[in-house]
C-alpha cells in the first residue's frame, strides 16, 4: 500500500477515499493522526460552519435592522441632495461617503460572519495554523475519475450527502411554506397596504425564515460532524506494513536491537572474569547454577544479571566470587529460575523483587551497608 504522499500523478489523494483501499485495515496510530494535522486534514463539519455563518449574522441583521435602515436612509438623502452638486469622478467626497456608508452597513455583518466562521473551527478542530493545504499538489489535478465517482455516487459517503442535500433542501421548503402559509391572508393584503408595511412585512417573514432555517441547520450539523469524524479515522487507516514501519521507526529496528543485545551478552560473557567482582551477591543451586547480580542504585532501576553459567562455568563464576569477597547465597529455586528465564545483561524480571530484595537486605546486613538496603526496600 503506498502512502498518501506518494501517491504517483494519476492518483488522487487517499484523503478523497475511506478506508475501502485494499489493506488499510489497522487503527490510525496517535504519529499518523497528528502528521494528517500538522497537514491540515482535520475531521470537521462544513454544515456547522454554514449554519454558523448564517444564523449569527442573521440574528446581527434583526437586532440592528433599525439603526441600519437609518443609515441607508441617511445615504440615500445625502447622495439625492447632492446628485446635480458633485461630479463622482472628480469629487473624492463621493468616493469617501460611499465608503463611509458601505463600511457602517457591511461591517457588522461581515465581522460577525468571520467571527462564526471562526469560532466553528476552533470548537471542531481547535487552535490550527498551517499552509500545508496551499502547497501545489500536482496529483490532484489529473485524478482518476472513475474511482472519484465511484466514491462521490456510489459510496457511503456519496449517499450521506446525497440524503444531507435532499433534507437541507426539504427543510428550506417545508419551513418556507409554513411561514408563508401562516401569513396569506397579510401577504395578500399588501396589494393595499402603504409601502412601508410592505417593507417590514417582508423583512419580518425573510429574517424569521433565515433564523429557523440556520437552527435547523445547527442541529443538522452534529450527525454530520460525527460522520465526518468517522470518514476521517477510516482514511487514516492503515495497513500492516505501515504500521511495522511506524513502529521501526519509533522503536528500532527488532533485528537490530536483537542483534545489539545479543552483543551485549557476548562483552559480557567475555569479560565474565572482570563482572563477577563487580557484582553485590551470586545466587547458585549450589554447585549447578550460579548467578551473579549486580545492582547499581543510581544507574540501574534494579539488579542486573551480570553473569551466569552451569556446571563448570557456575564453579568458576563461584570460585572468582569467593576470591573477591563476593557473598555467595544458596538458594535453589531462585538461582534455576533466574538461570532458566534471564541473560547476561537483562534487568530481572518483576516477580523476583521480592525474593531478590530478601537476599541483598541479608547480604547488606552481613556487610553493614545500611544505605544501600533502605534505598533498595524503597
Amino acid at each position: 500500500m503506498v502512502a498518501p504522499d506518494t501517491l504517483d500523478f494519476w492518483n488522487m489523494d487517499l484523503q478523497w477515499f475511506a478506508a475501502e483501499d485494499e489493506g488499510r485495515t489497522e487503527e490510525p496510530s496517535e504519529y499518523k493522526i497528528r502528521k494528517a494535522r500538522e497537514e491540515g486534514r482535520v475531521a470537521k463539519s462544513q454544515e456547522l460552519i454554514a449554519a454558523l455563518v448564517l444564523l449569527l449574522p442573521a440574528l446581527t441583521l434583526v437586532f440592528l435592522a433599525p439603526s441600519m435602515l437609518r443609515t441607508c436612509m441617511e445615504m440615500i438623502r445625502f447622495f439625492f441632495e447632492r446628485s446635480i452638486e458633485l461630479d463622482p469622478t472628480k469629487d473624492p467626497i463621493v468616493f469617501q461617503a460611499f465608503i463611509s456608508y458601505f463600511s457602517r452597513l457591511a461591517l457588522p455583518l461581515v465581522s460577525v460572519a468571520v467571527v462564526a466562521a471562526l469560532f466553528s473551527n476552533i470548537v471542531q478542530v481547535g487552535f490550527l495554523f498551517t499552509t500545508k493545504p496551499l502547497v501545489p499538489n500536482f496529483s490532484k489535478i489529473v485524478p482518476r475519475f472513475g474511482k472519484y465517482f465511484q466514491r462521490t455516487l456510489f459510496s457511503m459517503e456519496g449517499l450521506f450527502n446525497f440524503v444531507k442535500s435532499i433534507f437541507k433542501m426539504v427543510i428550506v421548503g417545508v419551513v418556507a411554506y409554513l411561514l408563508i402559509r401562516s401569513k396569506i391572508e397579510v401577504l395578500t393584503n399588501l396589494q393595499t397596504a402603504t409601502l412601508w408595511k410592505g417593507i417590514t412585512t417582508v423583512s419580518t417573514l425573510a429574517a424569521q425564515m433565515l433564523i429557523i432555517c440556520a437552527l435547523l441547520m445547527l442541529a443538522l450539523s452534529i450527525p454530520d460532524y460525527l460522520f465526518q469524524r468517522f470518514q476521517y479515522m477510516e482514511s487514516l487507516k492503515m495497513t500492516k506494513q505501515e504500521v511495522k514501519e511506524e513502529r521501526k521507526m519509533y522503536e528500532g529496528d527488532p533485528l537490530i536491537k536483537s542483534r545489539l543485545r545479543q552483543r551485549m551478552r557476548e562483552l559480557l560473557s567475555r569479560n565474565m572474569a572482570a563482572n563477577v567482582p563487580k557484582a553485590d551477591v551470586v545466587i547458585t543451586n549450589p554447585t549447578h547454577f550460579a548467578v551473579a547480580l549486580e545492582w547499581n542504585q543510581g544507574a540501574m532501576p534494579a539488579p542486573m544479571v551480570t553473569a551466569k553459567g552451569m556446571d563448570e562455568v557456575a564453579l568458576r563464576i563461584r570460585r572468582i566470587a569467593e576470591e573477591n569477597n563476593v557473598p555467595v547465597v544458596e538458594n535453589r529455586p531462585l538461582a534455576r529460575a533466574l538461570y532458566a528465564e534471564t541473560e547476561i545483561g537483562d534487568i530481572i524480571p518483576d516477580k523476583y523483587f521480592q525474593a531478590i530484595a530478601a537476599v541483598l537486605a541479608h547480604v547488606y546486613k552481613m556487610n553493614g551497608d545500611r544505605q544501600k538496603k533502605t534505598a533498595f526496600g524503597a
